[in-house]
């Protein structure tokens, strides 16, 4: 886990303290896109209403990853979303973009 995966985990322990998640776990599931292509997004996440969504962190997004998110959001009945860290200097925080 690198440093701004960590970061998010402890972003999702917040949302859990405040009971807006059940649960979430790192690099768990791997899912099929295509003969010789995975794809292992960062996070599966519990939601509270029992939703599963599944959270891809960067710092920044190359194409390639853009490409498996995408791919994998419209092959799998999941929401799926790419988080990418704001500078502190912006105001910190996620951006979350959907899938």
């Amino acid at each position: 886990m690198n440093g701004t995966e960590a970061a998010y985990g402890v972003h999702l322990d917040t949302r859990k303290a405040a009971r807006e998640i059940i649960d979430y776990w790192f690099e768990s599931m791997t899912f099929k896109l295509a003969d010789g292509c995975r794809y292992t997004p960062d996070f599966v996440v519990l939601m509270a209403d029992g939703l599963i969504e599944v959270h891809e962190v960067k710092g920044h997004w190359e194409d390639d990853a853009l490409v498996k998110i995408k791919v994998a959001a419209e092959l799998f009945p999941f929401r799926f979303l790419a988080v990418q860290k704001i500078a502190q200097k912006a105001g910190g925080g996620w951006a979350i973009r959907e899938f």
